[in-house]
């Protein structure tokens, strides 16, 4: 068991989780061993902020993040991104190990807000609070 006075994050869906729009993961092995060995807690922050899986997927666009279909969901995005932060907080946590591209996770570059595919600089909604909390984001 890894034993530290702080615990790094991750996004649940790297871990195995089948937390993701579309019902099942990205597992990366090397993120799983490291949270089989007690090195990462696990978030998801769409489902903290009362999405449901499988769920629409959303994008980005003019400062709202809006699904395939156009239904406003920035207060679900908002609300998961501050309750993973406080979950990231509680662990100390130094560093967080997120899904790359992904409107919530992505760290640099995130989904343009057409669904087609295209990417833009920017970062994911829980991306952004861990930055500004001094939070080393890594993108998988």
């Amino acid at each position: 068991m890894y034993n530290k006075n702080y615990m790094d994050i991750v996004s649940a869906c790297l871990v195995g989780v089948n937390c993701r729009f579309d019902g099942g993961s990205k597992t990366d092995l090397e993120l799983l061993a490291r949270f089989q060995n007690g090195e990462l807690i696990p978030v998801c922050p769409e489902q903290l902020g009362g999405l449901t899986t499988p769920r629409e997927p959303a994008e980005f666009k003019n400062g709202k993040y809006l699904t395939k279909s156009g239904n406003d969901v920035t207060a679900n995005y908002l609300l998961g991104a501050s309750e993973a932060l406080k979950i990231a907080k509680l662990c100390k946590a130094e560093c967080a190990y997120l899904k790359s591209n992904s409107p919530m996770c992505g760290a640099n570059k995130i989904y343009d807000g057409s669904f087609s595919g295209k990417k833009v600089d920017g970062d994911g909604a829980f991306t952004k609070l861990l930055k500004e909390n001094k939070i080393t984001v890594f993108s998988k």
